[in-house]
């Protein structure tokens, strides 16, 4: 993993592996040759799930059959996203049906532009996510203390590289308050991993069961950045479940603290966005 850091600036996409920059129209047509194609969030900004929109509704001109895969959701939510896309709920109603004060704690205006964008354009909204008490579970007992009918349709993860634990010792700021001054394979940071893991495995699980369905379709995923970063967590996971050609796209914000995206191969390309 490089630590040549790339600048990236305002509405402008870079090759992080080169770096090089792309131009918008390129960027597209390479991403919509691939089966999947993750779009990294921080979640509580407003112009990253803009740049969602954009990048989703380039990518449905450019394929005939689109579904955006969202890890908001967990599974069991799957028929009230399937009845906001038919148009048969209004705005607060989909919020209540879908228990969103519940499953997740940002605020709903941030996303509302990605829903609106799949209801009128009719494309598929795929609920990604599996139960918040599994992901405990696996996390304080491990996978095979679950028994295959709590496993809310997941399959094991496959098990996170050194390099995999060192990005997230890195992304968690050094660990839980156990982990201080330890390195990425002491097991004190198993229960973090396995946690992480649980989540990267249910959006890896629902979109490959979508993708059986619907083989020809291209899925886009609206999920954390740290789920995919340098390829490890979901795309890994998709990979041990025999889905290759997964596209990562990332933005970095000009004149904040990521003015700088601090390592190359963090994704196949960036965005710079307006800080």
């Amino acid at each position: 993993m490089s630590l040549e850091p790339l600048s990236v600036q305002a509405g402008q996409w870079i090759d992080s592996k080169s770096p090089e920059v792309r131009t918008h129209r390129s960027v597209m047509h390479e991403m919509a040759k691939k089966r999947v194609v993750l779009l990294g969030e921080q979640h509580d900004r407003h112009d990253i799930h803009r740049w969602q929109v954009n990048v989703s509704a380039s990518l449905l001109a450019l394929r005939d059959e689109l579904a955006v895969g969202f890890e908001m959701f967990p599974r069991r939510i799957q028929p009230v996203l399937d009845e906001w896309v038919a148009g048969k709920l209004e705005a607060e109603q989909f919020l209540e049906k879908a228990e969103w004060g519940k499953v997740w704690g940002f605020d709903a205006d941030l996303y509302w532009p990605l829903f609106h964008f799949c209801r009128e354009f009719n494309v598929k909204m795929l609920a990604l996510n599996c139960r918040r008490d599994l992901v405990t579970r696996v996390g304080k007992e491990g996978w095979e203390a679950i028994a295959e009918e709590d496993r809310d349709g997941l399959t094991p993860a496959r098990p996170a590289s050194l390099a995999h634990r060192e990005h997230l010792l890195r992304l968690t700021n050094g660990g839980p308050p156990i982990m201080q001054g330890k390195p990425a394979d002491a097991p004190e940071f198993d229960r973090f991993v396995r946690a992480q893991q649980t989540w990267d495995r249910a959006f890896a699980c629902n979109i490959a069961t979508y993708l059986e369905e619907k083989p020809e379709a291209l899925v886009v995923g609206i999920i954390g950045r740290g789920h995919m970063e340098y390829g490890f967590g979901t795309p890994d996971q998709l990979d041990d479940l025999g889905i290759g050609e997964v596209g990562v796209l990332l933005t970095e914000h000009v004149g904040e603290t990521f003015e700088k995206v601090s390592q190359s191969d963090i994704a196949d390309a960036v965005f710079g966005l307006q800080g």
